[in-house]
Parts: structure tokens; C-alpha cells; sequence
């Protein structure tokens, strides 16, 4: 398959906004780095679906060298940083589907978690106010950017019983290990300051069983806002290592509030209430920020001494894992005004797996890095307000 070119097996509505003067590209940077080729191609047929959506012309992966006609709407492969999103013209919310951090920090998993103390290491641009105004948002953990640190925080956490040492910059669950000592921290230590990971920061976070991971999004595309609310499911990838499998949302109109019309129940009404604390947090204290797509993980589960928690893990400013449900979701409630709410799924199937039928196929075939795999999404349902909703 060509680069840049989406799949065509499509079941989604395109154009449903007024055309526009201005033309999409997908953005990876002036290095050119996506990782994986099949995130490549994935996230070039969501980028051509978000052109569509909006009336966009469709311009493929951006090139520093060339020159466009018209101004640029961004899909980039990462959350950008502000000099970049400045020098590229960037300037709100209708500018790019993703997100713009003041400091490189704020993108990763590295502020949801406060320091161990206030004289601990930070990153320039480090608020000790966001963990301060909102700490039941969050689970039991410290972030850390020093061996000494991450020690420090390892003891005070063993008190309560096992935990989780996350990379700042890891995604779906990768190089992840769960600690129940101080000797097996020290081995883990080594082996992220041995990589050069440890510099870059740590999460040191209760390990929870039994859990639920809930999917809570915030979607700006032209003149559509809306939220969504669902739970995310892991798979098996080729390798035998656990991997992100997919998401099942619920997509309404309108911002986090229009979700509490949803019949949700009270673990849902809970991560909710958190996911907004988060969000409104992120805004008020990080001058410069910029998002129209967030995603925020939160996870439900016991403890260990069987306490239930919650808790966001963390947030994704940018294209991720559940974009092909959010934008199945986009396209049907663009395409008819009277609809409220949109139920999708989207799911990653490792192996030989194939698309249902009635799916939009994203990908499918044998990635060089990771082996056979295949992306599809597809509407489960969708209505108006006073009609039943089957969310969570």
C-alpha cells in the first residue's frame, strides 16, 4: 500500500461540513519518524476521514520542503510542542486534532503524579498546584526523575504493597513492571537508567487487580464538539505480551457535562467526575495548552488490601487507539443533526483475525515490526436523547 493513502473499504459518511480553502496533512515531524508502518498507514486514512468530515482537501503526509496553497489543518503523530505548533501556524483548537504542551513533561504520564517532595528533582515548568487542587483524581504514587527519588518514593509506596514502575513515555502498557521490594525496585532502576529511560521519568503508581479501564474523551473537529465515555479491553499481540485491544464508547454532543445524561453507573459517574478534575486542572495551570482531542485512562480495581480505587492513569493528546471509534461516532452525528448519542467500537486483532462485514477496515495486513494485524471500527447504534442508550 502506498504511504499516506487510507484503506478503502469505508462505511463512514465524508463532507458532511461546508468545503473549506484549507487543506489536512498528516504531521510526523521534521524527522519523519512514525514508528510502526501500520500506525503510519492507520493514521493516514483517520487523517484523509478527518479531512473529509470537515471539508477539507486532503494533502497527505507533510513535507517541509514543499509549499501549500492554503492554510493547514494538523493531524500529528505526537502531541506538539509550542514552538513547534507556533512556527507551523497553529493556533486553536479548529487548528489540529491533538494537543500542544507548553514544556515536553506535560504530554506524558509524568503529571498525574505529584514528587515525592517539594525538593525532589523537576523538569523546568513543574506546578506543584496540580496534584495539590485534585488529589482524589488520582491513585496512590509519585513521579520521579532520579534514581535517589524514585527510592525515596518505592519506600513510602511498600508500605501500602506491591506497585507499578511506568515509563513517562510509555504507551499501551509497555515496559511496565510491578515491584513488591526494595531490591527488586533497584533492579528495575537499573535497567531504565542503564537505557536512559530513568532521566526522562517514572511513574511509581499502586498496583491494582481486578481492574477496569475506562476510556473518557473530548473531541473538537471543525464546528462538532462532543465527549464520549467507554471502557477498553486488552488483546494478546504476536508476541505473546498483553497489548491494547480496542474501545467500546458512547459519543454524545456537546462538552464532559452533556455525559451525565447518559444512564451511567456509579463507577462510571465516578471516573467521570474524576476525568474532569483532570481536564479542568491540565487547562487552568498549564498556560499555552492546546487540546481538541484528549483521552484520559482510568482505572478501577482493588488493591491490596482489597480496597475498590480509581484513578486517571493518564492522558493522550493526540491521534491514539480509540480514533477510529471516535471518528465512526464523528461522522454519524455530523451527517444527521437529530442524533444525540453514538455508540462504536474499534479493536486491534493480532494473528490472521478479519474485519466483520459491516466494519470500516483501517488496516490489515503484516507489519514488519509487529506481524499480522488488523484495525477496524463500526457503529454499534445510535439515537436520540429520550431513546435507550446502552452505555456503561
Amino acid at each position: 500500500m502506498q504511504q499516506g493513502m487510507p484503506q478503502q473499504q469505508t462505511h463512514g459518511v465524508a463532507g458532511a461540513f461546508r468545503p473549506s480553502p484549507r487543506a489536512a496533512v498528516l504531521y510526523r515531524g521534521q524527522r519523519g519518524a512514525f514508528g510502526c508502518r501500520y500506525e503510519c498507514e492507520t493514521r493516514a486514512a483517520l487523517a484523509a476521514r478527518l479531512a473529509a468530515l470537515q471539508g477539507l482537501a486532503w494533502e497527505g503526509i507533510w513535507e517541509p520542503v514543499r509549499q501549500y496553497g492554503a492554510a493547514l489543518y494538523y493531524v500529528p503523530h505526537d502531541t506538539l510542542d509550542a514552538g513547534t505548533a507556533r512556527a507551523l501556524g497553529i493556533r486553536g483548537e479548529r487548528d489540529l486534532f491533538g494537543g500542544v504542551v507548553p514544556h515536553p513533561f506535560v504530554a506524558t504520564k509524568a503529571i498525574t503524579q505529584p514528587l515525592v517532595d517539594e525538593d525532589a528533582l523537576a523538569p523546568h515548568g513543574w506546578t506543584h498546584a496540580f496534584h495539590a487542587r485534585g488529589p482524589n483524581a488520582v491513585l496512590r504514587g509519585y513521579t520521579a526523575f532520579c534514581a535517589a527519588d524514585a527510592r525515596r518514593a518505592g519506600a513510602r509506596l511498600l508500605a501500602h504493597g506491591p506497585f507499578r514502575v511506568k515509563p513517562v513515555r510509555g504507551t499501551g502498557g509497555k515496559g511496565q513492571s510491578v515491584v513488591d521490594s526494595a531490591a527488586a525496585l533497584d533492579r528495575v532502576l537499573g535497567g531504565l537508567d542503564a537505557s536512559g529511560t530513568l532521566a526522562g521519568g517514572v511513574v511509581l503508581e499502586e498496583n491494582l487487580e481486578q481492574v477496569t479501564t475506562w476510556s473518557i474523551g473530548r473531541l473538537r473537529v471543525g464546528e462538532l464538539l462532543a465527549t464520549y465515555i467507554g471502557t477498553q479491553d486488552t488483546t494478546t499481540d504476536n508476541r505473546g505480551e498483553s497489548a491494547y485491544g480496542g474501545s467500546d464508547i458512547t459519543v454524545v454532543r456537546g462538552d464532559f457535562g452533556a455525559l451525565l445524561a447518559l444512564p451511567l453507573s456509579d463507577e462510571a459517574r465516578l471516573a467521570l467526575a474524576q476525568v474532569r478534575s483532570y481536564d479542568l486542572r491540565a487547562r487552568e495551570l498549564f498556560p499555552g495548552l492546546v487540546v481538541s482531542r484528549a483521552n484520559y485512562d482510568v482505572a478501577q480495581g482493588m488493591d491490596a488490601a482489597g480496597r475498590q480505587r480509581s484513578g486517571v492513569l493518564e492522558q493522550s493528546w493526540r491521534i491514539g487507539g480509540a480514533t477510529p471509534a471516535e471518528l465512526l461516532a464523528l461522522e454519524r452525528l455530523a451527517a444527521d443533526p437529530g442524533l444525540d448519542w453514538v455508540r462504536a467500537e474499534c479493536r486491534e486483532v493480532y494473528g490472521g483475525g478479519r474485519a466483520p462485514s459491516e466494519a470500516d477496515l483501517f488496516y490489515s495486513g503484516d507489519d514488519p515490526d509487529v506481524g499480522p494485524i488488523t484495525i477496524f471500527a463500526r457503529v454499534l447504534g445510535s439515537g436520540r436523547a429520550a431513546e435507550p442508550c446502552a452505555a456503561s
